[in-house]
């Protein structure tokens, strides 16, 4: 469909970044600060045991004692600590909206279970948040970005400890109580299906600790889901003019034919991708869990007034990453196998894919706001949609053309659902805005940002930023509203 007037967003409309604190901050020990999980991988996990996202226990013992900081890249990130004024300048010229960010759960209480918070943590996410509502730049907060204190991994077993509801709770009432004045927008948990998928990073289970992985997953998922809906009912009834949401990956796949068999494969795993995001949305655990939980004997426990609890703190709005699609069929091919971000099926013939092989979808993104919407009829926000990929600094900057027509794509079909669709679509923030460290392989050469950052993967380098070609385009893409697009 042609359009005489240009689309564009509204003036609510929350667009700008997105980051992590731990892929950001550093300054590990600096402020108070305890260590998180993250904090325990090397660049690509060199001589270490596990994987991306797994470290055995004799490893993350080892990374604990370790104070050579400089090996572990998240413990260093790109200096945002003490270069967040400049920073956040940069933002302000690109004219954001929003930032979405996290706050370090071991910078705020640095053991986890500690009786009181850090003062000096307290007051530097003060410090943060007021400066961006001083440059016009809405802050959006996600309470707990993969970065549990690593006391609470060690010493309680992770989230699979019932012990982790209270702590949380404390945690997030602390930071509601700081920050509700200048935070009106909270994330409990970024991707939340993460725990089921690489629990020592969702929820800081060693898998060589527990018996069974997946039903301690199960477990410390059901207490993150009633730690947050706790939280969400005390944020509705304590400070009103808040909205709270939930956020998971958007497991895009479509069915590798109309095969009978691929069709039903299709819809059993998108109906296990959506579980965790229905189960903060309607109050209730579906169908799909409860008989994963008879058929695989994973039942967690549940205390008395869990499932009210759970019913009772349902979210305002639904927010997700959105990354790639791929393809599922009843029949495996091992060739055809891929991957990206927590998504794994088949390559999709039809699209292009990043050097990672993550395969580039943007209609997939205005697809999936409609699925969504249609199953949870509640705004929807796009946390995370980046590429991530290789950039060639010449000194001064990155013509980075390959991002911009990634960007300009997704945002074409955001503005497509929103306007032939009618999808109330809230905000859409572009993942590793600014040049971080990434999370699976803690590398800086995976690179997503309109913000080029002067370090490389053994952390060599001058930490200067430099605005790349896309900074400019998505200034002008944010000044007209989404018009040029």
């Amino acid at each position: 469909m042609s359009h005489a007037v240009p689309l564009t967003f509204s003036q609510g409309f929350l667009i700008g970044g997105s980051f992590a604190a731990n892929q950001v901050e550093g300054a590990c020990r600096e402020g108070g600060r305890g260590l998180s999980v993250w904090d325990c991988f090397r660049l690509n996990n060199r001589g270490q045991g596990g994987d991306a996202f797994t470290l055995p226990y004799r490893d993350v013992l080892a990374a604990a004692a370790d104070k050579n900081d400089a090996d572990y890249p998240k413990r260093c990130g790109i200096d945002f600590y003490h270069r967040w004024r400049e920073d956040i300048g940069l933002f302000a010229q690109m004219g954001f909206c929003a930032l979405r960010l996290s706050i370090s759960w071991s910078r705020i209480f640095p053991h986890g279970d500690d009786a009181e918070p850090n003062a000096e943590g307290l007051a530097f996410y003060r410090s943060i948040f007021e400066c961006l509502r001083e440059n016009g730049i809405e802050p959006v907060v996600t309470i707990s970005h993969f970065d549990l204190p690593l006391h609470l991994a060690l010493e309680y077993g992770g989230w699979a400890n019932r012990d982790l509801v209270r702590l949380f709770e404390y945690y997030a009432r602390t930071i509601l109580d700081a920050y509700h004045d200048v935070v009106k927008t909270w994330i409990t948990f970024n991707e939340i299906d993460a725990t089921l998928h690489i629990p020592f990073v969702g929820a800081g289970i060693i898998p060589d600790q527990v018996a069974n992985v997946k039903a301690a997953s199960w477990q410390a998922l059901h207490h993150q889901f009633v730690a947050a809906a706790r939280v969400i009912r005390y944020a509705h009834m304590t400070y009103p003019d808040l909205r709270l949401g939930c956020m998971a990956t958007k497991n895009l796949k479509y069915p590798k034919t109309c095969k009978p068999e691929d069709c039903l494969k299709f819809l059993r795993e998108t109906e296990e991708d959506a579980a965790v995001t229905d189960v903060q949305v309607f109050g209730r655990y579906p169908h799909v869990v409860t008989w994963e939980w008879q058929h695989e004997g994973t039942a967690p426990v549940m205390e008395p007034g869990d499932l009210d609890d759970i019913a009772a703190g349902t979210v305002d709005f639904v927010s997700f990453s959105y990354y790639a699609s791929l393809v599922v069929s009843a029949q495996k091919d091992p060739a055809e196998m891929a991957s990206a971000n927590l998504l794994v099926g088949q390559k999709n013939p039809y699209l292009d894919q990043t050097p990672w092989g993550w395969q580039i979808d943007p209609v997939g993104l205005r697809y999936s706001l409609n699925e969504m919407y249609a199953r949870y009829n509640l705004p929807l926000f796009v946390a995370e949609n980046g590429l991530g990929t290789l950039d060639e600094f010449d000194g001064h900057t990155v013509e980075d053309d390959y991002r911009i027509d990634y960007v300009r794509s997704h945002l074409r079909q955001v503005l497509l659902a929103i306007h032939e669709d009618g999808i109330p679509v809230m905000g859409y923030t572009h993942w590793g805005c600014i040049d971080c460290v990434a999370g699976s392989t803690s590398q800086m050469k995976k690179r997503y940002g309109f913000i080029y950052v002067d370090q490389d993967d053994e952390g060599r380098g001058t930490l200067d930023r430099f605005p790349k070609k896309s900074f400019y385009w998505y200034r002008d893409v944010i000044a007209s509203r989404g018009a040029i697009l």
